[in-house]
């Protein structure tokens, strides 16, 4: 009887040796893997401080506004956190953002909107 090998089995074992030859290839070109996973963990430290503060300073409608521009304008919502940290840390807030607030900062923050006029004739 002829051994079958399972696709998956083998689909698994392609991808891995394909894992292993891209970090050898790191390695010989001088990339160290443990300093890229160290940099990798100090990204994912920063990314939950950054959510802890802003979870602390922001109402959750102000936090779900936010998540929702994330989505459509990622770096118009990392500017607005930018601003929101250097007002806590200047010691400018005195309360949490509510979502007037955070408006107001998206009204400065945000470019000017261009008037599009469209007449048919």
């Amino acid at each position: 009887m002829a051994y079958q090998e399972d696709p998956e089995l083998t689909a698994l074992r392609q991808r891995r040796a394909r894992q292993l030859q891209e970090m050898q290839a790191r390695e010989a070109a001088g990339v160290d893997p443990m300093a890229v996973a160290q940099q990798n963990a100090e990204a994912q430290r920063r990314e939950a401080e950054r959510f802890e503060v802003m979870r602390r300073l922001l109402t959750p409608e102000a936090r779900e506004r936010l998540a929702r521009i994330r989505l459509a304008k990622p770096d118009v919502a990392n500017a607005i956190e930018q601003q929101i940290m250097s007002l806590a840390a200047s010691g400018r807030l005195q309360r949490q953002i509510d979502d007037g607030t955070l408006r107001a900062l998206l009204e400065r923050i945000m470019p000017e909107k261009r008037e599009i006029k469209i007449t048919r004739r």
